[in-house]
């Protein structure tokens, strides 16, 4: 007999959303099963059943897939933005299937973006307990003090934000102009590294993002999109969150 998996997961395997996402809409009335409106997230389901989002039914889970983006800056990591600025779904290229994005890249930066087709695996590699790095280049301006730096890699709170160590490589240093880091992250907060850098004095003129965790940017051209091959996928990804 088929194993029964939370209606969520089904959804995001599907492609609909992320879990996250589904749950809403759960919540909002607007999915039902084998003809029965739900009304919690917890309910069991199978693939085989008759599963609908606002009364269209969902398309069986096909295997799942993950694309390195190489996001220019300039373009938002949203589907729709309100202030009406360019996103990076109105610039993947023709053909590319509906993807979510596994975290963001915030406006003004670059670099690595997966894109994936399964909100499940785009749930499991934000996650921070899974121990997946991220690792970034990042210029700044000013002066930078050594031992200041050193002593981020024990973490810091904020205005009350707590940010997890890191691992900071000073790779160029000019004292009083652009100087090159290469940061290595677990969480990956909004922000994150320019209101680290900012709170030791240092502006943040570029950060590019140059791997999550396994997967790397390598020589991807800004704007490209490269699929990683489903055999890959297994090698890296657990079974659980192929389904």
């Amino acid at each position: 007999m088929e194993k029964q998996e939370r209606i969520a997961k089904i959804i995001a395997a599907a492609g609909i959303c992320s879990r996250r996402d589904a749950e809403r809409l759960i919540g909002e009335g607007r999915v039902s099963v084998n003809g029965k409106k739900l009304d919690t997230p917890a309910f069991l389901a199978r693939f085989k059943d008759d599963i609908r989002v606002d009364g269209k039914p969902i398309a069986k889970p096909e295997q799942p897939r993950l694309f390195l983006y190489h996001k220019p800056a300039g373009l938002v990591t949203t589907h729709r933005d309100e202030k009406d600025r360019d996103t990076i779904f109105q610039k993947l290229p023709k053909g590319m299937p509906r993807v979510v994005s596994v975290g963001r890249l915030d406006l003004n930066s670059e670099g690595l973006l997966l894109l994936t087709t399964s909100g499940t695996i785009s749930r499991y590699l934000e996650l921070p307990k899974t121990g997946w790095k991220r690792r970034y280049r990042v210029r700044v301006h000013g002066a930078v003090d050594d031992a200041r730096l050193k002593k981020l890699e024990k973490g810091l709170t904020i205005e009350g934000v707590r940010y997890a160590p890191m691992t900071i490589n000073l790779d160029m240093k000019r004292d009083g102009g652009n100087s090159w880091l290469t940061i290595t992250l677990q969480e990956g907060k909004n922000r994150e590294i320019r209101r680290i850098m900012e709170f030791v004095g240092l502006k943040v003129s570029r950060l590019i993002r140059i791997s999550y965790g396994v997967f790397e940017l390598g020589d991807l051209p800004k704007g490209a999109v490269k699929e990683i091959p489903f055999k890959q996928l297994k090698n890296s990804l657990p079974a659980e969150v192929l389904v």
